[in-house]
């Protein structure tokens, strides 16, 4: 009977760990393939043009989160709650013609920038596109262990669990000028400080991920300071358009090449993002604009009116120029031309209006309706989405 006993326990036992070495294998190959298949989606998506493609309606994986549960949404961007019936904008995906976009998993997401800090550096365009990644992550956090601190021209979000903080810096132009207060900027004569960019730059030079857009407020007519704005003897000039764009990007790329930590940091910096304030562009009636419109561009080599393809480049020869200098990578997210074709995605009038509005512009809402920045959810998720391919997987 012992003997008996002692043979069915050894049965047992060679049982056990032929099992648990089975399991085991099966893991290591099931881990193995997993791999093989992400290092496949890597080669894939490093040789893709994630720009070239076109908006394929998807109400199935779209949008990415409830914009009416965006614990920390703006009313400038809120169309849903300001009365947005057509809500056709929220279910068109980007589709790349070379490849497809993996998918956006916010905890992957938050698990990447564990102990880390992005800065959003910008406009209210990229305010728009920093909103849109807290609204895509902040769904996945319970409410106890995420907040958003407002302090000046900063604007915190804060992952507890994670220690992943997002945050959003304001300045408009990247250098220092007389419109850098985040609530009174509308001044009458815009003056740019060219040559100064540490005022700002301190407050995001530790950064793990930065991420800049500057491009509408270059349009205006700014006045060029040499010198500090106390000086009695400051220098002030007109130098046009262009060639005072060129000197504030020639500024931060300088800046960027001195005193970022190229082996910590990675640098993004987003194309501009198109207005669709002209309606002729598109084949409206002269005075129109994106006000009542439901339906995305179809002519794929539409470009509008007010995107300047002149400022694109000189972007790119920044960006080219640094990297050809001292090997600083900074990667362009060109995210014009798809945002082009998207003409319904902007808020228009489904906002908080801060001025009572007028009988006359009741009577004329094309008149009141913001055609600059975009509905949330909208466009900036997908700039959001190519951000996280390049994080992820790039």
């Amino acid at each position: 009977m012992g003997i008996q006993l002692s043979f069915q326990l050894l049965v047992a036992i060679i049982t056990a760990v032929l099992v648990l070495t089975a399991l085991s294998m099966s893991r290591g190959i099931s881990q193995a393939s997993k791999l093989v298949e992400k290092q496949t989606q890597i080669s894939s998506l490093s040789s893709c043009n994630f720009y070239s493609g076109k908006w394929v309606f998807d109400n199935q994986s779209r949008p990415f989160y409830n914009g009416t549960n965006c614990s920390f949404m703006d009313d400038g961007m809120a169309c849903q709650k300001f009365g947005r019936k057509n809500l056709s904008y929220l279910y068109w995906k980007w589709q790349p013609n070379d490849c497809d976009l993996p998918r956006f998993n916010a905890t992957a997401m938050l698990e990447k920038l564990r102990n880390k800090r992005v800065v959003y550096v910008g406009d209210s365009l990229n305010r728009n596109q920093w909103l849109s990644m807290v609204c895509i992550l902040e769904s996945e956090i319970p409410n106890h262990l995420k907040y958003v601190n407002y302090n000046g021209s900063l604007v915190t979000f804060k992952a507890i669990e994670y220690n992943a903080t997002i945050d959003f810096y304001w300045a408009p132009l990247l250098v220092e000028s007389n419109c850098d207060d985040p609530s009174y900027h509308r001044v009458e004569e815009r003056i740019v400080r060219i040559d100064s960019i540490e005022k700002h730059a301190r407050i995001w030079k530790d950064a793990d991920v930065l991420v800049f857009n500057s491009y509408l407020w270059w349009r205006l007519n700014l006045k060029v300071l040499w010198g500090s704005f106390e000086s009695a003897y400051a220098k002030y000039e007109y130098l046009g358009m262009l060639r005072t764009y060129e000197l504030g990007l020639q500024t931060w790329a300088d800046w960027l090449d001195t005193h970022v930590n190229r082996t910590k940091t990675r640098v993004f910096f987003v194309s501009l993002s198109p207005t669709h304030n002209r309606g002729e562009d598109w084949g409206k009636a002269n005075g129109q604009n994106c006000y009542d419109e439901t339906e995305p561009i179809s002519n794929r080599e539409y470009w509008g009116s007010d995107s300047d393809p002149e400022m694109m480049k000189l972007v790119e020869v920044a960006i080219k120029k640094l990297n050809e200098k001292s090997g600083f990578k900074v990667e362009l997210l060109n995210i014009t031309q798809l945002s082009e074709y998207r003409k319904e995605g902007h808020s228009s009038i489904y906002r908080k209006h801060w001025d009572p509005l007028t009988k006359e512009q009741l009577a004329n809402p094309s008149s009141y309706a913001d055609c600059i920045h975009w509905c949330l959810p909208g466009v900036p998720d997908v700039w959001n989405h190519f951000l996280y391919a390049h994080l992820l997987y790039l």
